[in-house]
């Protein structure tokens, strides 16, 4: 399936266009972001410049005067790629591609070089391919620009030459193929979860900003061993472990990919079958990096995302990773008033977990009942179910039943309520 060409280490130029009032985003940050992309897709990158623009042109994104100076720049550096943070149109890739005369790609072609790069299972590989190949669909024109340089390194990764060579009807097949696997997958995952539902599981989706620390927490949590990698995108591949809350509830913690600033919204569509763990997960844990100098503009992305995937309105706790890295207590003072819901915590070095695991206990406590039941002692297998899912206050044994005082998981309630 993946045309992975020559994996040498590739020499880039980035370049970061902007447009003020365009974006929440300074251009310096920006630019830092594109740095931490570029370096997670393998490149060695050679020099930086930004451009300042008040719009886009139609021909170039930047003006032909800046583009004729990153052509220089370029030359002198004996740069392999040039790698723009914006998204550019067909036009606005093959002018700049002509007039450097060195291979250009956009913001969405890095991710997708990095999520190719990353993704491991077969779920994963589909989701990718679906997306570059959306991404590519409307490109293919002629003697697209795509099209002329395959045969290796960054931007080009992910479906092979065969696949790409193909009139646009086939791509358009190999789509709806690509999208009934994931159709499948869905199903499988939707069957998964309604087995979690009788088993009286909830669950808590590990959502936040890429490289924020998630997978490192689900490993504190769980003791998992989980790779770690310190670049962005190192989960593509989500992980479910299971996990005993302090309160003796049982939970499903779901790892997830991390979410980007502008991530493009045919990547959140193609990874939909992913993230419908969030969707369906009673409690978001989110992991925010503390020790960020974006860490409101990260915030603020990663609630785009659940705003886009209609989970924005599911209760939150945010865990402020990375306190081992902090060194200003009055900036922890602040993030605690501004971000609700939240515990300073170290996953790195396991300081304050056990506050953590309180405040998700205490969230989930709403989906909790008191009970007080009479269950006949030939149905003792609900004796140890309430034993087993909950907190027992009290037990009696009167004549031939067993009556018992607990708290219990709302969905046991309603199992022990239809079968007795």
């Amino acid at each position: 399936m993946w045309d992975t060409g020559r994996d040498k280490k590739e020499k880039a130029v980035l370049v970061t266009a902007h447009i003020p009032g365009a974006d929440s985003w300074g251009e310096q940050d920006a630019a830092r972001e594109l740095k931490e992309l570029a370096l997670s897709s393998n490149v060695s990158v050679a020099q930086e410049i930004i451009c300042h623009r008040h719009q886009p042109t139609a021909a170039y994104f930047i003006g032909r005067g800046k583009a004729e100076e990153i052509a220089g720049l370029a030359q002198s550096q004996a740069a392999d790629v040039v790698i723009f943070n914006e998204d550019l149109t067909s036009t606005q890739q093959r002018n700049l591609e002509e007039l450097i005369d060195t291979k250009t790609i956009d913001r969405t072609q890095l991710i997708l070089d990095i999520f190719a790069r990353r993704a491991k299972s077969m779920e994963g590989k589909i989701q990718v391919e679906l997306a570059q190949l959306e991404y590519l669909l409307p490109r293919l024109t002629g003697k697209g620009i795509i099209l002329s340089r395959l045969g290796g390194g960054i931007g080009t990764r992910g479906p092979g030459e065969m696949k790409l060579e193909v009139d646009r009807r086939r791509i358009k097949e190999r789509i709806t193929r690509l999208k009934k696997e994931l159709r499948n997958l869905s199903q499988r995952r939707q069957s998964l979860r309604e087995h979690r539902r009788r088993h009286d599981l909830a669950t808590v989706a590990i959502v936040g900003y890429t490289n924020a620390g998630k997978s490192t927490l689900i490993n504190r949590l769980t003791g998992a061993e989980q790779i770690i990698q310190h670049s962005l995108f190192s989960t593509l591949d989500p992980a479910t472990r299971r996990f005993t809350l302090p309160n003796k509830q049982k939970v499903l913690f779901s790892d997830t990919v991390g979410f980007l600033h502008r991530l493009p919204h045919h990547l959140i569509e193609a990874f939909h079958a992913t993230l419908e763990e969030v969707i369906e997960a009673d409690v978001l844990l989110h992991v925010l990096d503390a020790s960020s100098a974006v860490i409101y503009q990260q915030y603020q992305a990663v609630l785009e995302v659940l705003r886009d995937l209609g989970a924005d309105k599911k209760p939150i706790v945010t865990a402020l990773n990375k306190l081992d890295l902090m060194s200003e207590s009055f900036s922890l003072k602040r993030y605690a008033k501004d971000f609700e819901n939240s515990v300073a915590i170290s996953a790195l070095k396991g300081t304050n977990i056990e506050q953590l695991l309180d405040k998700l206990a205490l969230e989930l406590s709403g989906l909790w009942a008191e009970i007080a039941v009479y269950i006949p002692q030939d149905k003792m297998e609900l004796v140890s179910l309430v034993y087993r899912e909950g907190q027992v206050f009290k037990q009696e044994y009167q004549q031939d039943k067993v009556y018992l005082q607990a708290r219990v998981p709302l969905k046991v309630k309603a199992r022990l309520e239809k079968l007795l």
